[in-house]
This record gives C-alpha cells, sequence and structure tokens, in this order.
C-alpha cells in the first residue's frame, strides 16, 4: 500500500509523525511524507522520502494574514486560541493544491496528517479514500478546529465540501491518565520520542555525579519566537546546585549561548532526556511527553494558552509542577525546581506515567490498523 503523510509547519510536527512513518515503511508499505520547505532537513534526518508542497514557513502563517498583511498579536487568551486555527486554515488552504497534484502522481491508498494538518482530510475526501488523524501531541483546543473550518471556508466550497471532513480513524499519543476529559475516541499508540541526530557524545548518554536539568524553549526558538522566554527561565536556574543543558535549533546556538552566558547546543532528546533528573520547559507537547515516555519530572512553565491545560493535567497527576506566566519569578521557579529534585513522589508518579507509555500499543501494532481501513 501507499501511506501518504502530511505534517504541519514545524520539525516538531515532522518528529512525531515519523514512527509510524517508518513502521509503515519497515512493514513493506511505500512512504511518501508531504511538508513544507522548512521541514525537507527534518524528514530526510528521520531517513524518510519527503515532497515540498510549500516554501512558506508556518511562522509566516502566524504572523500574516492570506494577503501577506501583519497581524497584531492579541494579549486576549481566547483569541490566542483561536490565531491558532487561523494559521494553520491558512496554511492547509496553500498545501491544498500541490498535495492534489503530488497524490494525482503518487496515487496514495491513505492519508495520515498531523492533528492540525487540516489540508489531509480534504485531500482523503477528494481522492475517495480514508484519512487518519495523527495525534502530534497531549491535546489540541476544539476551538482550533471550528476556526480553521472558517478559515478554509473559500477552498470548502469550492469543492463543495460543508466543512473539514471527518477522519476515518483517530490516533492518539497521550498516556490515558492526562488526556482530557473530551478526548477523541481514539487507537491508542505509544510515543516514541525521534528528533534530529547529531554524532553523539559520551556526555550525552552517561550520568555524571551532579544532577542533571535540560532546558529547552522547543524546535522553533529563534529571536523574537521563544528566544527571550528561554533566555529569561535560564536565568532563573543558574543558581541551582546541578547541571544545566540548554538545547535549541543550532541556528540561534551561538547567539543564546552569548546572551545565557552558557554553552548553548542541540540536544538529541531521545538520549539525552534519559540521563536528566529534571526537564524544564515551554510545555511543548513532543518535549512533554518525551518526559512522560523516560520518566523525568518536569517544570512547565507554558508559554502559549494552548499549553495551560495540557501542562495543568500533568501537574495534577503528581509527574510535573506548572507555573503560569506572571508566577514564575525567579525564586519561584528555583523552589519548584529544586522540590522536583529532591521530593520523590514525582519521580514515583513520572514513573507511573511511563509505564502507561510503555503499555501502549506500538506503531508497528497501528499500521496493522491503517492496513485494515485502507
Amino acid at each position: 500500500m501507499r501511506f501518504l503523510f502530511v505534517t504541519g509547519g514545524s520539525p516538531a510536527t515532522v518528529f512525531a509523525l515519523t514512527p509510524l512513518a517508518t513502521a509503515a515503511r519497515n512493514a513493506g508499505h511505500d512512504v511518501l511524507v508531504a511538508s513544507n520547505e522548512e521541514t525537507m532537513a527534518a524528514i530526510a534526518g528521520a531517513g524518510l522520502p519527503g515532497v515540498c508542497v510549500s516554501t512558506v514557513a508556518i511562522r509566516h502563517h502566524i504572523t500574516h494574514d492570506r494577503a501577506g498583511t501583519p497581524l497584531r498579536k492579541s494579549d486576549d487568551a481566547e483569541q490566542q486560541l483561536r490565531s491558532i486555527g487561523n494559521a494553520f486554515g491558512r496554511m492547509a488552504a496553500v498545501y491544498q493544491e500541490p498535495l492534489y497534484e503530488l497524490a494525482r502522481a503518487w496515487r496514495p491508498d491513505v492519508v495520515i496528517g498531523g492533528t492540525l494538518t487540516f489540508s489531509a482530510p480534504v485531500l482523503a475526501a477528494r481522492l475517495g479514500i480514508p484519512h487518519v488523524r495523527h495525534a502530534w501531541d497531549s491535546g489540541e483546543p476544539a476551538v482550533v478546529d471550528v476556526v480553521a473550518e472558517e478559515e478554509m471556508r473559500p477552498e470548502l466550497d469550492a469543492l463543495g465540501l460543508d466543512g473539514i471532513p471527518a477522519s476515518d480513524l483517530l490516533i492518539d499519543v497521550c498516556p490515558p491518565s492526562v488526556r482530557p476529559a473530551d478526548a477523541w475516541d481514539a487507537a491508542p499508540m505509544r510515543w516514541i520520542p525521534c528528533n534530529l541526530q547529531p554524532p553523539l557524545k559520551p556526555w550525552m548518554y552517561t550520568r555524571g555525579r551532579a544532577r542533571r536539568v535540560a532546558v529547552t524553549a522547543g524546535t522553533k526558538t529563534a529571536p523574537g519566537y521563544f528566544f527571550d522566554y528561554l533566555v529569561d527561565v535560564v536565568a532563573k536556574l543558574k543558581g541551582l546546585d546541578a547541571e544545566i543543558l540548554v538545547s535549541a535549533p543550532e541556528a540561534v546556538a551561538a547567539e543564546l549561548g552569548e546572551a545565557t552566558g552558557m554553552h548553548v547546543g542541540w540536544l538529541p532528546f531521545d538520549v539525552v532526556a534519559r540521563t536528566c533528573d529534571l526537564l524544564v520547559h515551554h510545555a511543548g507537547g513532543g518535549t512533554a511527553l518525551t518526559a512522560m515516555a523516560y520518566a523525568v519530572p518536569q517544570l512547565l512553565i507554558p508559554n502559549m494558552p494552548k499549553l495551560v491545560a495540557p501542562s495543568e493535567r500533568l501537574a495534577a497527576f503528581g509527574a510535573a509542577r506548572t507555573l503560569l506566566p506572571g508566577d514564575d519569578t525567579p525564586d519561584a521557579v528555583a523552589v519548584a525546581a529544586e522540590e522536583l529534585l529532591t521530593v520523590p513522589s514525582y519521580r514515583e508518579r513520572a514513573r507511573a506515567l511511563a509505564g502507561e507509555v510503555a503499555a501502549m500499543p506500538a506503531p508497528a501494532e497501528v499500521v496493522r490498523l491503517v492496513e485494515e481501513l485502507a
């Protein structure tokens, strides 16, 4: 069979779909991954064949409307949530026709799209084949789907579609105990951490005597986008009696190193996280799920409203602490980090969550569900 995967606009959305795409190819299926230009390196790094269907960066869709006019960022949390739907709706509109041309030439049997890759179900409907919606984090706000459909109304009307078509199968990677109450009725799949792989050095896969804390703001960190957030978090942790590792894309590592006074580089979290006593981060879905898989306590400081609810669920389970914007004072961050490092219950609850992740079906098992569907 031919499996066409469609990702979002950032490397993290590629990493989330990589385990299933790799399992499908290992099972003997033909696989293509369609995405935008800025994710091609991540797709190639995963050893998967990638097709570029857009040269427009996801950041542009977030900050500009369809006409290319810069958008004013709102301070209202609800409006920020709605803006996600607008951005991914705009991305879907740009993807739509190039995807269709790709599919007409390649003839997939099934389309598998990431959570907010709204072009994927529309493409599947046009082709008359099944669509699989694949979660890439612990849950997105429901309002995003509603707004994305509003944003895509011109494209949907042109195709005679009442709305974004329903999916034939939903795949969820979030462990049961921290799923949202209104979560999809979905097939569970184990989260397998994936990321770009630099040549490993011994310190990346071995532990020293000091406590180890890793800090990140995700794969999209850049000047004007999570850069100041990361600098601020690192500054608040400098007094901690621990080895501090700071991860960021290599494109901004040198600049962040100057701003933080620390060595900054890209960390392969699928390796390094296993050696850590604590992960401190922006509450990004992939980072949080990796810590869950490896039983690492987490200090979550959400830098977007949509990340608050998943963070609070994780904290309520007892495997993390959450500090909301305004509450993340230097003292609060230092106290929370020390508590997570020293109070045994956090590690115990993190181990319980890791047990749930390990018990979820492996990607190879989920491939069989997709085969039956297609």
